[in-house]
């Protein structure tokens, strides 16, 4: 069945494609996960969506290319940061005329259909000699799911909920799983962590943020603990390099 990447990427009644927790929390710290790690040169976004994560890259990249298969969310960033290179295409189909120092990936792995194809793509086709993948997926360990478990509201850590599969995931990783097709795809995996502890939903979180419950320092000590507890993270983190 051909799928329907804008239907995908569209809000329900009743769930989000994405929340102000992912906007305003999650992406502050992937681009500080990632920021020790970035290689000099230019800048390769796969999924851009609308290009919420692609204006924190701005001020690292001057060269930033974007690959996103939802014609209408591609059309929404090229509007807003027109000067960056946008190609709406399916990453298993397209072609692209350099290879890049940075390539990002953030939680779009778990929506294809054949992941380990595209990330040998990254490693043979578009990854530099010299150049660092960054990979972050949702973690089928994080807490909220594993009290969702207790709750009867999933089966099983790593089970896509209804609301995911309207929204285009086809697997639940975790650390295990992610490096293993990482390493199936010829990636040589060089740091792997945990972005941000996380034992509440998203749309819980939301509700919090708009309280002052929540202070910077509590989310900071979040973000801290999910390093020394990576597999306890909302999100899990690859850093690769180009394998031989």
């Amino acid at each position: 069945m051909k799928r329907d990447y804008n239907s995908e990427l569209k809000d329900a009644a009743d769930h989000k494609y994405a929340y102000n927790f992912d906007f305003d929390v999650m992406h502050r710290f992937m681009l500080k996960s990632f920021e020790p790690f970035f290689k000099e040169g230019n800048c390769l976004e796969l999924g851009s969506f609308k290009g919420d994560f692609t204006k924190r890259l701005i001020p690292f990249f001057k060269d930033i290319t974007c690959v996103e298969a939802s014609d209408e969310a591609i059309e929404i960033a090229r509007k807003e940061f027109g000067d960056l290179k946008f190609v709406n295409a399916l990453f298993e189909e397209v072609t692209l005329p350099e290879k890049y120092d940075n390539i990002i990936l953030t939680h779009v792995l778990e929506h294809l259909d054949n992941p380990v194809v595209v990330m040998k793509r990254i490693n043979d086709e578009w990854l530099s000699e010299n150049g660092r993948f960054f990979l972050v997926c949702p973690n089928a360990n994080a807490p909220s799911r594993q009290i969702a478990v207790k709750m009867g509201l999933i089966t099983h850590n790593a089970a896509i909920t209804p609301a995911e599969k309207e929204h285009g995931h086809r697997i639940t990783y975790s650390l295990d799983t992610l490096e293993r097709d990482a390493k199936a795809a010829g990636l040589k995996v060089v740091h792997r962590s945990g972005i941000f502890f996380k034992a509440l939903a998203n749309f819980q979180w939301d509700r919090l943020l708009n309280t002052d419950i929540i202070s910077p320092e509590y989310l900071e000590g979040c973000y801290e603990l999910g390093q020394q507890y990576p597999d306890l993270c909302s999100s899990i983190f690859l850093m690769c390099e180009k394998g031989k």
